[in-house]
């Protein structure tokens, strides 16, 4: 294989005589060489259709010529990005609004409260114990000792009913594999319990140990890439080694199905959740203290989701969407299932019932409100009902504990707060600041607002934009619209810190709520899924055609960022406008939509997606599927497809897949470069080194290629 390694510039950017760096005053393009990347004759026949697949071979990432294909590409990139103007400044100033600290809400376990703290620029989140709620804090667990480069980050699982002990998980690199380990709460000795090959888990403790979900050991050298089947659960007796832990279910019938399980508040009911996929699933029950009952049936799969909140009295709490696409809560005997001796709790109101928490003894319903948290207080029968007053509009989560606690935490965010922790008085339904946000700039410097707007089939959908205060709408101005649309997920207001460098340098940040997620209910899920994802990419171009109407930007100056399905969501819209943008950054993106079905877990992505192997699938599949529909000697935006080595949910095989497909076809001066991050993955537990870095790349080549003068 031929490899060009070098990076030829035809300007040589102007510095100042002082040696300081010329802010973003020269636009001239730099000339690429791409790395020359080989091209199979492989045909692929589906369902009477040839398709080729030429770059097959990049998807053995743990291949020679993968990985010497990787360093070529990355020399390009790097090499480009480090010339940029404004670098500098950009990461000076990112490094001065991370350096700022945050904390989790605390987590009351017997007498001790355990929280996570980040100082500012720590990589990794220390977690901290203290007796008391105002006690002295001393150190739990520092991830930071654990590796040099900040690649490991521990997360608090569950705890047993006693409170002497919690469990917590290890992710090393950002891979979606972690090992469960478990801590003595009160001493702060870590157990020798150690169990591996666990994703997609919690620990959800009795009094002898707890239930956990892991999958077989896989094939040395495919742990990243493999084919993951038989999620299993299992239960961990403590002190045992994991060779002696019992197989509580699987099912080996169907190996793609995904097992969860969870315990009620009182230890005596096993919840299991049983899904061929990310949509819905099945909801099964047994006892926790019958050894050889089987589980029971409450909820069949697979059209909908049923949750257990609590067991009380005898009878189940559900969150559930049955009959109410914005969600309800009812309460069911479990063992007199039928619906008309459901109690309706909560009924179905307009707005989206996103989840509903116990503590103290209450139920907390958080509703969305186009996309808005609204929380309200009331008891287990849904008596005496209490607005919880937020301390603006934004997102907020939490508001859980156990039944005897009279104080519980909750955190709250908007693009212009950080995520604060606040302490609710359960007798008064009183808010307080508990942990205390540290600003580096001036949120009054700024503005957010809600807008709505029209999609191509007159959908009313709603966008956020964020801007400086008095921001002159004369189509000027530097944009970057983000989105995600799928997987029933909701995007709702939060701070990010990274942001500010847009808005400082007279930005605008969008955010669209298109179909897809799950802001309005399973209804506007649905508009979005399998043969109706072209109306999330309909969406998704109107928000920018509304920006460009409004005059808030124009083409030039319009960018489009998101990640994984939002990846997918900005490669699928650069293909089909490459007209309506400048800039596309595509992050760790499902951009094969014929094969991503093939790997980790991708196939549990068929219920959103469908997938090429039913004839009628592959047509919408093969409709937007960007890798297949770039067209040679159409110019394209600048793009700078972004992933990870460590990926091991959307695997680095698509973008890498997808780069070298874009460079073939490309016409014209603007850059196609990707950029593979090492030792990192999909996103979870990343070093804030590697964010700053990573955020640096990001803003420094949406500038330069907006050609925006940076703020002096």
């Amino acid at each position: 294989m031929k490899i060009f390694r070098s990076l030829f510039v035809l300007a040589i950017f102007i510095f100042f005589s002082c040696g300081e760096e010329k802010k973003g005053s020269d636009f001239t393009p730099i000339e690429l060489s791409y790395p020359d990347t080989h091209m199979d004759e492989i045909i692929d026949d589906y369902h009477g259709i040839s398709i080729a697949d030429p770059f097959r071979w990049l998807e053995e990432d743990t291949a020679a010529l993968v990985k010497e294909w990787v360093i070529s590409q990355n020399e390009v990139t790097f090499g480009y990005l480090k010339q940029l103007p404004g670098r500098e400044a950009i990461s000076n100033r990112l490094n001065e609004l991370m350096n700022y600290p945050r904390y989790s809400a605390p987590r009351k376990i017997g007498d001790y409260y355990l929280f996570s703290k980040n100082d500012g620029l720590q990589n990794q989140a220390v977690i901290y114990k203290k007796k008391g709620l105002y006690g002295d804090p001393v150190v739990f667990i520092d991830p930071n000792e654990l590796s040099e480069e900040g690649l490991i980050s521990i997360n608090l699982l569950g705890k047993s009913p006693d409170n002497k002990f919690v469990a917590y998980s290890q992710q090393e690199a950002g891979s979606d594999w972690v090992t469960i380990g478990v801590y003595e709460v009160a001493t702060g000795e870590k157990l020798e319990d150690e169990l591996n090959w666990v994703k997609f888990s919690g620990a959800s403790w009795d009094e002898n140990g707890f239930y956990y979900s892991r999958y077989p050991e896989p094939e040395s050298g495919m742990e990243l890439s493999a084919n993951n089947q038989f999620h299993a659960v299992y239960y961990h007796k403590l002190g045992t080694p994991q060779s002696e832990d019992l197989l509580v279910y699987e099912d080996r019938d169907r190996p793609y199905m995904y097992h969860f399980t969870y315990l009620t508040d009182d230890q005596e009911y096993v919840i299991m959740h049983a899904a061929p996929g990310t949509d819905g699933y099945a909801t099964y029950f047994k006892p926790n203290h019958t050894d050889d009952m089987e589980f029971q049936l409450l909820f069949p799969g697979y059209s909908n989701k049923s949750s257990v909140v609590a067991h009380d009295t005898g009878r189940f709490l559900v969150h559930t969407d049955i009959h109410a696409s914005n969600y309800r809560l009812i309460s069911v005997d479990p063992y007199k299932n039928d619906p008309s001796d459901w109690i309706e709790v909560i009924p179905e109101s307009d707005h989206l019932l996103r989840s509903v928490a116990t503590g103290g003894g209450k139920l907390f319903a958080n509703y969305l409100e186009n996309a808005m948290s609204k929380v309200m207080m009331m008891n287990y029968d849904g008596s005496e009902t209490t607005a919880i007053e937020l301390p603006g509009t934004g997102t907020a989560s939490g508001f859980s504990g156990t039944v005897d606690q009279d104080q519980l935490f909750y955190t709250f965010s908007s693009f212009l707060y950080p995520s604060t922790v606040f302490s609710l008085d359960i007798s008064t339904a009183e808010s307080s600041e508990f942990f205390e946000s540290e600003l580096r700039f001036d949120p009054e410097d700024f503005e957010e607002k809600q807008v709505f707007y029209e999609s191509k089939d007159g959908t009313r959908v709603p966008m956020f934009i964020v801007h400086k205060k008095g921001l002159e709408l004369d189509g000027s101005n530097p944009t970057m619209l983000y989105s995600y649309g799928g997987f029933n997920i909701s995007l709702t207001p939060s701070f990010s810190a990274s942001n500010i460098v847009l808005l400082e340098n007279g930005g605008v940040y969008a955010m669209a709520n298109i179909r897809g997620g799950g802001e309005f209910g399973e209804e506007w899920h649905k508009a979005g899924m399998l043969e109706n994802k072209q109306n999330v990419f309909d969406d998704f171009i109107a928000a920018a055609e509304y920006l460009i109407e409004k005059r808030y930007t124009r083409e030039d100056k319009l960018g489009i960022i998101g990640g994984s399905n939002g990846g997918l969501l900005v490669a699928a819209c650069k293909v089909q406008r490459p007209d309506l943008f400048s800039v596309v950054i595509p992050r760790v993106g499902v951009l094969d939509m014929l094969r991503y079905h093939l790997f980790t877990v991708g196939k549990g992505w068929i219920p959103e997606y469908g997938s090429s192997d039913d004839p009628e699938q592959f047509k919408f599949l093969y409709a937007y599927s960007p890798l297949h529909n770039l067209e040679a000697g159409t110019e394209y935006p600048a793009t700078l497809i972004m992933t990870a080595d460590h990926d091991d949910r959307v695997v680095p095989a698509h973008s890498f897949k997808y780069a070298a497909e874009l460079q073939r076809v490309h016409s014209g001066p603007n850059p196609v470069l990707i950029r593979i991050d090492t030792d990192a993955g999909h996103g979870a537990g990343k070093p804030i080194s590697k964010i700053i870095e990573e955020q640096t790349d990001i803003w420094t080549f949406f500038f330069f290629n907006t050609q925006t003068e940076l703020a002096q």
